[in-house]
């Protein structure tokens, strides 16, 4: 008997949390996800920009909704999460919300490490534990992780970041191993820098009138010789996010041009 043929990489019938989607890698795979049929909640501590960006789904065709959430505060996660389930099951979750700290071991002061550990390690462990048990309930989902390369190799001046993005990564594959047997996948992606709207302002507040100078330095350090593009993340996310990948957990890909083994 011939097999129906279907859709690849679709999402149709599933209903998709991302956290941090209001802009950048996020609302790239927010946008992805709905074109390839999720029901998206967009999860943001700047709720304007979030329902912003539901509403542009929207009238793209898709089906998006946003809530105002501080992934690093429970009881924030806590009550967005409970509008969430009002609305159904969460299939798939992706834990993209994160911040950024410039600094060496010598330059990070104690009040910044805490900042960048309950934001990039609190927040996805509090959606991760969000989903949790409901996953293991129907013994199906799928969480996603954006971590960094800088979770894997050495990083000039991103000592607090780095160290959020080695929990992250420790995170995911802790949570892949122990919920294998309970149909809970669980992966990551490490990409190198991306060309957001974050790069675009700190290059700019850091190198006044030197942006375009530094820009083409930033996508030098790629040997492919650009930056990523939020989109192509966003591609990734829908293949580990799909059921083509039924077979992929425990995996961290990273998406680098080139960063981690074709540097001279």
């Amino acid at each position: 008997m011939q097999a129906v043929s279907r859709e690849l990489f679709s999402l149709r019938g599933k209903n998709a949390v991302i956290t941090g989607a209001a802009s950048g890698i996020g609302l790239a795979i927010a946008r992805a996800f709905a074109r390839q049929g999720a029901v998206v909640t967009i999860v943001d501590r700047d709720a304007a920009a979030g329902q912003q960006a539901a509403d542009e789904i929207a009238a793209s065709g898709g089906t998006a909704y946003a809530l105002g959430c501080d992934v690093a505060d429970a009881a924030s996660v806590g009550t967005a999460f409970q509008e969430i389930y009002r609305r159904g099951q969460v299939d798939i979750l992706v834990n993209n919300a994160g911040i950024a700290h410039v600094g060496s071991l010598a330059t990070t002061s104690e009040d910044d490490l805490d900042r960048i550990l309950r934001v990039n390690v609190k927040g996805v462990y509090l959606c991760m534990r969000a989903v949790l048990e409901p996953m293991r309930e129907r013994r199906s989902g799928v969480i996603l992780n954006m971590c960094s390369i800088a979770a894997i190799t050495g990083l000039t001046d991103r000592f607090a970041y780095s160290t959020s993005k080695g929990a992250v990564l420790s995170m995911t594959l802790s949570v892949a191993r122990d919920y294998l047997k309970e149909g809970i996948r669980c992966n990551a992606i490490s990409p190198a820098r991306v060309h957001t709207p974050f790069v675009d302002g700190f290059v700019a507040k850091n190198y006044p009138g030197r942006e375009a100078e530094m820009m083409t330095k930033l996508s030098a350090a790629q040997p492919i010789g650009r930056m990523a593009e939020p989109q192509e993340v966003a591609n990734l996310a829908v293949y580990l996010c799909s059921d083509e990948a039924s077979f992929v957990t425990g995996m961290n890909y990273c998406l680098d041009g080139g960063y981690m083994n074709l540097r001279e």
